[in-house]
This record gives C-alpha cells, structure tokens and sequence, in this order.
C-alpha cells in the first residue's frame, strides 16, 4: 500500500482555544433529529417503500424523535408522495416537525415547497458543496461563486415562504464542512445567515457534516468551536453537527462537537447511512444515558426497534453493536461470568448506583433480560456463570465446591459439541451427569432405627442385576448410610460437604440434596431429587459413590 498518495485533506481554524477540552461530560441532550428516512433510506440497497416509510417513521416518532428529516421530496416521486401523504392524511404529531432537503436549486427549491405545501411545522434543508476538491473538481468554482450558490438559495426560501401556505424554519448545511477551509465555511454560512436574519422566535440551523469523516475528532470539534465562536446572530442559531462515519468516529466526533458548542445532532438508528454509515443516535444517547444523562429518547424497547430496524430496511445490526448487538450484554468468559454473577448479587443486598462488573448498563434498562443475554455457556464459560445459570433459571444452588465439577462437565459438553449451550442443555447435563444417578448402585427401599444415640439403616440397593441389603450404623441417618456403603464395599468413604434445598414452594415441592464424597484419593459429588428429603439425601450419596466407580 502506498500510502505517499495521501495526504491530510482537513484544515485546522485559524484560531484554536480548545475551551471545549475543559469540558468533562454531555451535560443534556441535544435536539436529535433522525434521518433514517434520507440519508438512512438513500443507502439501502432496496430504499423503502411508501407504506414502510409511513411505518418506520411511526416508530421514530414512538423512540421521541422531535425532528425526522423524512426526505428529499424532489428527489423521485415516492418521495414527493411520501411527503404529502404525511400531511395529507395527519399523520405527522403536533409536537414533530419534519424536515425535507433541497439543493440551492431554483426548480429544486420549488418543487420541495409544492410538497411541504400545508405542513404545520416543517424545516427547509437547503445544501450546497463547499469544500476544495468540490469547488475545484466538481463545480469548477471560485469561493465567491460557490458562496453565491448558497446566497441565492436562502433568497429563493424567503421568496418560497411567502407564497406556500405553512409554517417553515430553515436550515442550512455548507456540505463537505470537513473539507472546507473553516473561515471560509464560516464566511458562507454567515451571508446565509445575514439573507435568513434569524430571531428568538424564528431561529435559523446552521448545521456542520462531516460529509467525510477526514480528521481525529478533536480536530472537527476545534472547528465546530471555531465557527461556533464567530457566527452572526448566534444567540438566534442552533447549531447542528451531522457526523459521518468512514473513520469509524462518529460517535467520538458527535460527543466532542457538542462538547465544542454544538446543540443538535443528525444521525439515525444504528448508525445506517452512506459507505460506513452516519452517526449511530442509540450508541450517542446510550452513552449519555450511561453517564445519568436523561437523552430524551425511549431505549426501553431496543430488541424491538431492531426487529423493525432490520425487517423495514433490510439491514442487519451486527452483534457487537454496541447497547444493541445480539452478544454485547452477553459473556461466556468464566471469569467475567463469576464476576458479574457476584455483582447481581451485591446489588441485591447493596442497592445504589449501577457498578456491576462488565456491565456498564443494566440489560434490562433496553428490554434486555440475564438469563438468555448476559451469561451464556460455552466451552469457554466457567463454574460461576454456569451455577448462576442452574440457579436463577431451574432453582439448583450448588455448594462451592461442587461449581467446578459441574462447571467441567458442562464445558466438555459445549467442547464436544463444537458450540455454545442453550440453559436447556445446560440443565439436562447437570442432571445427566449428577442426578439420581442409579448406576451402578440404585437405591431401593431403606428404613432408619435408633438404639440411643446411635441410628442405624438398613438400605435395599440393586447392584449388577441384584438386589443387595446394606446395613450399617452411625451418629446420624447419613452418617450410617455412609458406613453401611464402606462396609459394604470395604472401602473408605467420607462426605466432606452436604447441602439441601427446595426446589419450589408447597405441601408437594421436591427437594434437592448435595453431597461431596471422599475415598481418601478422589472426590466425588451428587445430587438426589425427591418429594422426600431424607431419600434425595440418599439418591445424592449413592450418586456420589457411583460417580466415584464410573468415572
């Protein structure tokens, strides 16, 4: 690759304060205003159709979005309809504006207020190129003919507004800001301000693209600091920034310009748009929500703006998006899964602020949940995500020192399988392999006595196709079941660790009992289920010695 060819194509503003630096945080929101149904629909491969328009901009309206730039009506004809149909029909919220875009284009200019004819509120997007490689390649202009293209589009608004029935803002964006000298962006979007004279009532947008994202996003946020600093009637503008993607900064140049001065951002949801895409709004206002920043937008319903998202455009959101992705609350490490399974835990008894490990928002804030997004099971998955699993969603509470057993099984099993684990299959393998296990031994029938303090059982097993009694005498019900299996067997058995629990609540609820076996060499576990818990004590012994003779 030869990168000599190469140059940097952004200019730095004669004048750097960097005052913005000092800044810590967003402190509120900015306007947002979507243009998912302009630049979003524009780069599809197969744009939207009127009745998938009308529905993706429904669902704008439901996230909160004030203002939705819905198209460029002279562009095409279902543009045009679109924009009528809204209108037409009353489908457009009182407290919504629509914006339209427009080139500085006499018959452009016309068309675009032929279709806002009637709008209750509607913002007239005027654009033009200002940047060197257009002025020379393109257009073929001098700086005071490219500024002229501008002057004259902002006198035909005027003249338009006069003569349509509606209430109409104006905006203004000097394309390929980033690639314009910044005095001389400032210089154009000046005498368009001086044309438009905005006042407290009826501001004026004097919006900024990095129509090619072309510079570290410290850069443009001095050059929105620069034209911020120096723009006629400032008190009566809103500054907008509309930052594109193709270094993968977008969210970086957003969160520094509004640092910089800037009041408003354009983007859309998950960040569609031209070559890389536009400012994704969900990761921007997800940010500032992480922050206690309130974004003014409804993320509560995330899975389902995707759903839609994906079915209306034909995109699709990849899964490491951020807040969005299928996998981005997601962990299969097992030592991030024990660490976020121990933060749910303190956060139950603790409260306060959000500070789980590795979750740097709650899932459920975005209508995500944390069985089936947070911790999933694979071969990479440890004993804490995989207890958290059984736990939480079956009701199995694994005594410590158990977690690793179980968890190793579980990652053979993943292992074996060559993929990840479903809470289902995590289950059926715990049950598998320590559950009332009956081979060799199985437990038949047993009855207790008590001679003192000494008790004594007398257990009927069925061993290798035979049923067998074994007795044995103890301290206590399990301690003569152990001694009546060493005897038995002539070897030396020692439980180390035991717990039980119920399984659900009721008169008929099972009951769940563990047991850790020793020989004095190995170590073993089982588990037992019954009605009965003396007899699930017993199903988890004999299920510890049969994993002790099968292993």
């Amino acid at each position: 690759m030869d990168v000599s060819k190469y140059r940097r194509g952004y200019f730095m503003p004669p004048e750097t304060s960097l005052e913005w630096t000092k800044r810590e945080y967003i402190a509120k929101a900015p306007v947002w205003c979507s243009v998912d149904l302009r630049d979003g629909n524009q780069a599809l491969v197969n744009p939207m159709q009127l009745d998938e328009k009308v529905e993706f901009f429904r669902l704008l309206t439901e996230v909160g979005f004030k203002e939705i730039e819905i198209g460029f009506p002279a562009a095409s004809e279902t543009e045009f309809a679109f924009c009528r149909k809204l209108i037409d029909e009353g489908r457009i919220p009182d407290d919504v504006t629509i914006q339209v875009l427009t080139q500085a284009r006499e018959h452009i200019i016309d068309k675009t207020f032929a279709a806002i004819r009637g709008a209750k509120r509607a913002i007239v997007h005027l654009y033009n190129s200002t940047s060197v490689a257009q002025r020379e390649q393109v257009f073929r202009k001098s700086k005071a003919e490219i500024r002229r293209i501008a002057e004259d589009g902002a006198t035909l608004l005027k003249e338009c507004t006069d003569k349509t029935k509606g209430c109409f803002l104006y905006e203004y964006s000097p394309e390929s800001f980033t690639g314009t000298e910044p005095e001389y962006a400032l210089e154009v979007c000046n005498a368009v301000l001086d044309i438009l004279r905005p006042t407290p009532t009826r501001k004026v947008i004097i919006n900024l693209p990095a129509t090619v994202e072309m510079s570290l996003p410290h850069v443009y946020a001095s050059q929105v600091e620069y034209v911020s600093r120096h723009l006629a009637f400032r008190d009566n503008v809103i500054l907008s920034l509309h930052p594109h993607n193709d270094r993968g900064t977008a969210v970086a140049d957003a969160e520094l310009g509004l640092l910089a001065g800037g009041q408003r951002i354009e983007g859309t949801l998950f960040g569609n748009g031209e070559r890389t895409g536009n400012l994704d709004i969900v990761t921007l206002g997800m940010n500032m929500a992480m922050h206690g920043i309130d974004p003014k937008l409804d993320f509560s319903m995330l899975p389902r703006l995707v759903e839609a998202y994906e079915r209306l455009s034909g995109m699709t959101v990849p899964p490491r998006t951020p807040y969005v992705g299928a996998l981005v609350f997601t962990a299969f490490s097992g030592s991030h899964q024990d660490a976020i399974a121990k933060g749910l835990a303190h956060r139950k008894t603790h409260g306060g602020y959000w500070s789980v490990p590795y979750l740097p928002i709650d899932p459920h804030d975005v209508g995500r949940n944390y069985d089936g997004d947070v911790i999933r099971i694979n071969s990479q998955s440890g004993k804490g995500g995989i207890g958290y699993i059984l736990e939480h969603k079956y009701g199995f509470t694994l005594p410590a020192k158990m977690r690793e057993a179980v968890g190793y099984a579980v990652k053979h099993a993943s292992d074996c399988l060559h993929r990840e684990l479903d809470p289902n299959e995590v289950h059926d393998t715990f049950v598998s392999e320590f559950v009332n296990l009956s081979a060799p031994l199985s437990l038949r029938d047993y009855t207790f006595s008590k001679e003192g303090e000494t008790v004594r059982v007398c257990m009927q097993i069925a061993h290798n196709g035979a049923t067998r009694s074994l007795t044995g005498s103890g301290n206590g019900q399990l301690a003569a079941a152990v001694n009546a299996l060493a005897t038995a067997f002539a070897t030396r058995l020692e439980i180390t660790d035991y717990a039980e629990h119920a399984l659900e609540s009721g008169a008929e609820s099972r009951a769940c009992a563990y047991v850790c076996l020793t020989d004095g060499s190995t170590q073993s576990f089982g588990a037992g289920i019954d009605t009965d818990i003396m007899t699930a004590s017993l199903k988890a012994l004999i299920g510890a010695y049969n994993k002790q003779h099968t292993a």
